[in-house]
């Protein structure tokens, strides 16, 4: 990997083109503290996957006005409840017009809702394994979430852990092209050895700024033409 640019230098294009550097500072990302994500309930964390999953390659404007029916239809995304949906749950939700009735996803809600409580008997919530994952290994969390929760591989999983408040990056076209730009890699990152790539420049900015990497995410994003 060639030498990164100094993240100075990289926020202060950005902020040019932001108007300004506290025009900039405003729109940065909202993460939340170890102690608020550990603080989240299970349902929350299902909820959140469900809707970052019912959103990719959908009208997220369309999901969020039918989050009310959502929430409705799946029980308060009560974690034991959903991971108990039956056949004939699903067959009513696939007339449920609450919802967006698409079945690959609506199965995800039972599956995910089984990892959660997977996570929990192992860290004693779900909130509190997400809570005590170091962002220095970001790319470790997406590929527990790509392997063992599901539909939730690539930026579906960065969108769900920045809506929850969890600090790591979300790999969008912009982001992907100041990489590019940086020589991190030459492409969209989609390998184990291209994403350890990724880490470690987030890792070297973050350690140069102090700033989280989701800051450090909307910097790079905001940095190209």
């Amino acid at each position: 990997m060639t030498a990164l640019s100094p993240f100075a230098e990289i926020f202060a294009v950005a902020a040019g083109r932001k108007g300004g550097a506290a025009a900039f500072e405003a729109t940065l990302p909202t993460l939340k503290s170890a102690a608020e994500l550990a603080a989240i309930p299970d349902d929350r964390w299902l909820a959140g996957m469900t809707r970052a999953i019912f959103q990719a390659g959908f009208s997220w404007t369309v999901i969020e006005n039918k989050w009310p029916g959502f929430e409705a239809a799946f029980w308060g995304f009560d974690v034991g409840r959903c991971a108990m949906m039956s056949d004939d749950d699903l067959d009513a939700l696939l007339k449920d017009t609450r919802i967006v009735r698409n079945g690959a996803k609506i199965r995800t809600v039972a599956e995910n809702a089984a990892f959660l409580q997977s996570l929990a008997a192992e860290h004693g919530s779900a909130g509190k394994a997400f809570a005590d994952w170091p962002p220095e290994d970001f790319v470790g969390l997406m590929l527990l979430l790509k392997k063992n929760a599901s539909h939730l591989g690539g930026t579906s999983a960065q969108y769900f852990l920045r809506q929850m408040g969890v600090d790591g990056f979300v790999l969008s076209r912009d982001v992907v092209r100041a990489l590019i730009r940086e020589g991190v890699v030459d492409k969209a990152p989609t390998s184990q050895r291209d994403l350890a790539r990724v880490q470690e420049a987030f890792n070297q900015w973050h350690t140069e700024s102090g700033r989280p990497l989701g800051a450090i995410s909307r910097t790079l994003a905001c940095s190209v033409e």
